[in-house]
């Protein structure tokens, strides 16, 4: 099996290098050789909520495209709106004001996005919260979602939502459920992360990359077990690369393909520098020692 590389760009997660300064992480991203960047918003780095937004995501363009790396924006933070709940509030809060907050960062981050000519906004819809029916979870999604989408079709940038294990939209079955219930809206997309594909869906990871082209906008990739949501680094889970790769290569995706290694950031220039020789490597079909 052979895959040409060409096609396929190669972009590493901020989440993995937030013991890094961000302009930092990013030099060593373009010196590994990175085509790109998944960029979380978070309070370490581009703060969505400090002063100054505007201002520093000026900056950040700047040096994305002096460095020249493309980039896509992602909104997995922790605590960012709560420093006593790791993801919340969600757009499955049951509190309405809690939800609109979720709800304000997205479309903030719409706008960074847009600034930082992003190919995609990365998001996910969180856990229903205890106590809470399927329909009232549904309800509360699709009405803070969709000024979320009005946004992201008025700056032209793709919203990329991921099926997150233990999420109300936890696997790509989920993903279709939503696109139908708004209607199919032309701004969604999908964010295919590979890994939980290896973890939870009845199709392997590369049959899952063919049945989702037709929607995919942001890709994560790293190692991962059957049955474990456990994100591990390349040869320490079950995955065959060269496969999804080579699908990848054929979906005629044109996004990035980032690097999710969000609990190896004390490593994670030493992740960095290790993940691009094989993912390449794999790229050609080889299989990486």
């Amino acid at each position: 099996m052979t895959t040409p590389t060409g096609q396929l760009r190669f972009g590493y997660g901020t989440n993995g290098l937030t013991d890094l300064r961000l302009a930092d992480a990013l030099g060593l991203l373009a010196d590994l050789g990175y085509d790109g960047v998944g960029l979380t918003l978070d309070h370490m780095h581009l703060d969505p909520l400090a002063p100054g937004l505007a201002a520093r995501t000026t900056e950040v363009a700047t040096r994305l495209g002096a460095l020249g790396l493309s980039v896509t924006v992602e909104t997995g933070a922790r605590y960012v709106l709560d420093p006593r709940a790791k993801h919340g509030p969600s757009l499955l809060d049951p509190d309405p004001r809690r939800r609109a907050l979720r709800t304000a960062l997205l479309v903030r981050s719409v706008r960074v996005a847009a600034d930082l000519g992003a190919h995609a906004l990365h998001c996910f819809t969180g856990v229903p919260p205890e106590g809470t029916g399927e329909d009232e979870a549904w309800n509360r999604l699709l009405g803070a979602l969709t000024p979320v989408l009005e946004a992201a079709d008025k700056e032209g940038v793709p919203l990329a939502l991921e099926p997150e294990p233990g999420h109300l939209v936890g696997d790509l079955a989920g993903f279709h459920r939503l696109r139908a219930a708004l209607g199919d809206p032309a701004p969604l997309g999908l964010t295919l992360d590979i890994g939980h594909c290896q973890c939870l869906e009845p199709l392997p990871p590369a049959q899952c990359v063919r049945e989702a082209a037709p929607w995919l906008r942001h890709v994560q990739i790293e190692d991962m077990r059957r049955g474990v949501h456990e994100h591990l680094p390349f040869g320490e889970g079950e995955i065959d690369f060269p496969p999804v790769l080579a699908a990848l290569a054929g979906s005629g995706y044109q996004g990035l393909t980032v690097v999710e290694l969000p609990r190896h950031s004390h490593a994670g220039p030493h992740h960095a520098e290790t993940s691009l020789p094989f993912l390449r490597r794999a790229a050609r079909g080889g299989v990486p020692a």
